[in-house]
């Protein structure tokens, strides 16, 4: 059905207008991500950006009462949700379905700038399969949103010319650094670009009032997100959780750059031949921009030492666009039928029909189309009357806001933020160290109830320390009641 509908459009619009593309991505990317809307969480970050937003909408800002390694917008965009929607899965999956949406539309728009329509809408097109497979992609991330909002203003960027647009695009900017702040490289290497550009032009002049609207619009961005700590007195808490915390944490080096470097180097040289081949017009001022934009993204995955998949979101919408302005001189791949195309559709999203049967047959099972341990443990927890006020997830935390509680401290929203020492001095808490807060939770609150995963150590397996601290806890002080498909609940004992 999805691979005719596909091919349909593609006959009827050799040259489709906007609207229909918006549509054509909008129902590719809902049939994909759809059944994932039922699923209690897909990465652990997504359930600690709903707690956080939950806590927001309560009307506790970020970093005061819980905490978490993001910049405000994330959280932010998660809150604008629960606060129109309520507690709703459905809601926020939907959101990170319009984000995708948005971010492969205005791919589309600006490919068509390099190549013909259809090109254009099939880069589009693969736009949602890399934005929503493979891994936690399925979920909303906070690569979905800082995505986002930096694709969209580098479509306004090479697109309009007036001077409020340019003030825009520098707002769009500051949305997404402040989403999550490696999206700072990409800005910074194509802010060099743009100011080599203008360099010995003509238009000079313009092109540095340009420059310095959007450095306006991205400060004024980041103002913005300190007014409401400001008013509070707790403008500290501000700068230290959001920029000095993420650059201790960047510091302490988990990962080598040479795990990174393989991958890098790929890219690099594939970018490089189709440069040399001529593949790639690098005489184009928005070809430069993209090629700055992809060896910044790079530079952050070499900083950070790692390349999780839900990292390359940041990466595929503007590598998508080199590869179509590239893969448009191969005159034989004009040739390929359309129908090995939509074969390549229908295999490519194995994993969402994969997930519509596991949707269906936990409806089957259980009674309900929403799954997972998330899920079932709360209920299980409410059906059987345990006391949640002091319960302490340390794995499926989502299960703090399906009971609508809180973690037991501020540091144990995303439970792995307990074993990172250098957090601390930027977290405005008591403790100083991990293993303090640990023993503080279990000595001092002893929650009633402790939540872990089967088969898998509570912390990090390197972390020998902690996993021997609270398995020896766990075995002298409590007793396992339950176990929920592959969750584990621990009721102390009396």
């Amino acid at each position: 059905m999805l691979k005719k509908g596909i091919e349909s459009f593609l006959q009827r619009y050799q040259e489709p207008n906007w609207k229909s593309v918006l549509w054509l991505l909008f129902l590719v990317a809902l049939i994909i991500r759809f059944p994932f809307f039922f699923r209690d969480y897909v990465d652990r970050d997504e359930s600690t950006f709903i707690i956080m937003a939950q806590s927001w909408v309560e009307g506790n800002l970020p970093y005061i009462k819980l905490w978490d390694l993001k910049p405000p917008i994330t959280f932010l965009t998660f809150a604008s949700v629960i606060s129109i929607f309520g507690k709703s899965f459905i809601a926020i999956r939907l959101m990170g379905t319009l984000l995708v949406c948005f971010t492969a539309f205005f791919t589309y728009k600006i490919a068509i700038r390099f190549v013909p329509k259809s090109a254009a809408l099939w880069c589009s097109l693969f736009c949602v399969f890399f934005l929503s497979l493979f891994g936690s992609l399925q979920g909303v991330m906070s690569e979905h949103i800082c995505t986002f909002f930096f694709v969209a203003a580098l479509y306004v960027l090479v697109s309009k010319n007036s001077w409020y647009w340019q003030l825009i695009v520098g707002l769009l900017f500051g949305l997404s650094v402040m989403s999550k702040l490696n999206m700072a490289y990409p800005l910074m290497t194509m802010g060099l670009v743009l100011l080599w550009q203008s360099i010995g032009t003509n238009n000079f002049k313009s092109a540095m009032v340009n420059l310095l609207l959007m450095a306006t619009g991205f400060v004024l961005l980041v103002y913005l997100t300190s007014i409401p700590y400001q008013l509070q007195g707790q403008l500290h808490i501000w700068w230290q959780s959001i920029f000095e915390a993420p650059l201790a944490y960047s510091q302490t080096k988990f990962h080598s750059v040479f795990k990174a470097l393989p991958f890098v180097l790929v890219i690099m040289t594939a970018l490089g031949l189709a440069i040399y081949k001529q593949l790639i017009a690098l005489n184009s001022k928005e070809i430069q921009l993209l090629l700055a934009v992809v060896v910044g993204v790079l530079a952050s995955f070499m900083q950070t030492g790692k390349v999780n998949g839900h990292y390359l979101i940041q990466l595929y919408p503007f590598l998508l666009i080199l590869m179509a302005a590239g893969l448009q001189n191969f005159e034989f791949l004009k040739n390929i039928p359309k129908l090995l195309l939509g074969i390549l559709v229908l295999l490519v999203p194995m994993e969402s029909y994969l997930e519509y049967a596991n949707i269906i047959g936990n409806k089957v099972e259980k009674g309900s189309f929403f799954n997972g341990e998330g899920i079932d443990i709360p209920q299980y927890i409410a059906e059987n009357k345990l006391d949640t006020k002091n319960i302490f997830f340390t794995e499926y935390h989502i299960g703090y806001w399906v009971l609508g509680v809180d973690p037991p401290t501020k540091v144990a929203t995303h439970p792995s933020n307990i074993t990172r020492d250098k957090l601390f001095p930027y977290m405005n808490n008591p403790r100083v160290t991990g293993m303090e807060e640990l023993q503080f939770i279990l000595e001092e609150i002893q929650p009633n109830i402790i939540v872990a995963r089967k088969g898998k150590r509570i912390f990090d397996k390197k972390l020998l320390d902690f996993n021997d601290y609270i398995d020896t806890y766990l075995d002298d002080h409590y007793q396992l009641i339950a176990t929920i498909d592959r969750g584990l609940i621990y009721q102390r004992l009396k």
